[in-house]
């Protein structure tokens, strides 16, 4: 038989991640009422990624599970950043 580790978050940690996913929910909201130019959509995405990663880390557990699994999320997250820097270098130049 496999031994499983288990872990246990505490409400404290989870009280935590509810507040900075609401304060980062009022922080987009209110992104959208500033007027930045071209920069309100990269603040968003920003933001959303923010709050991505936070769910990634605490609710899918990646910050208990093996490192092999932060690095391949690391790895696809890399290329998702270059895919949306190449888009927003085209759309500014349009």
């Amino acid at each position: 038989m496999s031994e499983e580790k288990h872990h246990i978050s505490s409400y404290k940690s989870h009280l935590f991640v509810l507040l900075a996913l609401f304060v980062l929910t009022g922080a987009s909201v209110a992104v959208t009422s500033l007027e930045m130019g071209p920069f309100n959509t990269l603040v968003a995405m920003l933001i959303a990624g923010g709050k991505a990663a936070i769910v990634l880390i605490w609710f899918m557990h990646l910050k208990f599970d093996n490192k092999l699994y932060a690095i391949f999320t690391t790895f696809v997250l890399v290329i998702f950043l270059l895919v949306l820097y190449v888009t927003f270098f085209d759309y500014s130049y349009r």
